[in-house]
């Protein structure tokens, strides 16, 4: 693909190894993406949104889910503020607070390691939109066809390498898919920040 003035956004930890094999071979700048999913008080692990950091805060609602527990701004702003302060963790230990890659005008490519649900991603996605972005690709290497379906729309392109038919989890495609560190992290980051000659990025 001929992508013009491209960076690549990899959600953390899964998606920074996948991101920074991208990073390379199109010697882009390597920035994350910090998302955090927003779960019910009752149900954590069912979204009634996602926070997205970046160069502003936004808050994506799953809408039908909002509606059906019948949450208010408030009790959504409440439960954000807590997964705020993980983001907030994770860019201080990873990016040392250095402000975030501005998207406005370039070719983002988001990365992640695999899809399941797409929750996490179709949130990271619509905050991009909001962002300027000029071209947005989504780049995996595995998803179920009827995720990525779902997701085509928000996108201008989609490389997924694998659409199984029947899907278990991410897991099961990769030989080696244990936790990432965050020295880990830490590595990829200041090794693709030299690749790619944007020193910056590494302090």
């Amino acid at each position: 693909m001929q992508l013009p003035n491209p960076v690549v956004l990899a959600l953390p930890r899964g998606g920074v190894p996948v991101g920074f094999e991208i990073a390379k071979a199109l010697k882009a700048p390597l920035d994350l993406l910090l998302v955090r999913k927003i779960g019910l008080p009752a149900q954590p692990e069912l979204a009634a949104a996602a926070v997205v950091d970046g160069e502003r805060m936004d808050i994506v609602l799953n809408e039908e889910v909002v509606s059906w527990a019948g949450l208010d701004n408030e009790t959504i702003e409440a439960l954000a503020r807590k997964e705020l302060k993980e983001i907030e963790r994770r860019r201080k230990a990873y990016l040392s607070n250095r402000p975030a890659v501005s998207v406005a005008g370039h070719t983002v490519i988001v990365v992640d390691d695999g899809i399941a649900t797409g929750t996490t991603v179709r949130a990271a996605l619509k905050a991009l939109a909001k962002r300027g972005a000029k071209h947005l690709v989504l780049a995996v290497p595995v998803a179920p066809t009827d995720t990525v379906m779902s997701l085509r729309g928000l996108v201008d392109d989609v490389v997924c390498l694998a659409t199984p038919q029947t899907f278990f989890g991410i897991g099961e495609f990769y030989r080696d898919f244990h936790q990432l560190s965050d020295e880990e992290v830490l590595h990829y980051l200041r090794n693709a920040s030299t690749l790619s000659g944007t020193d910056e990025m590494a302090r």
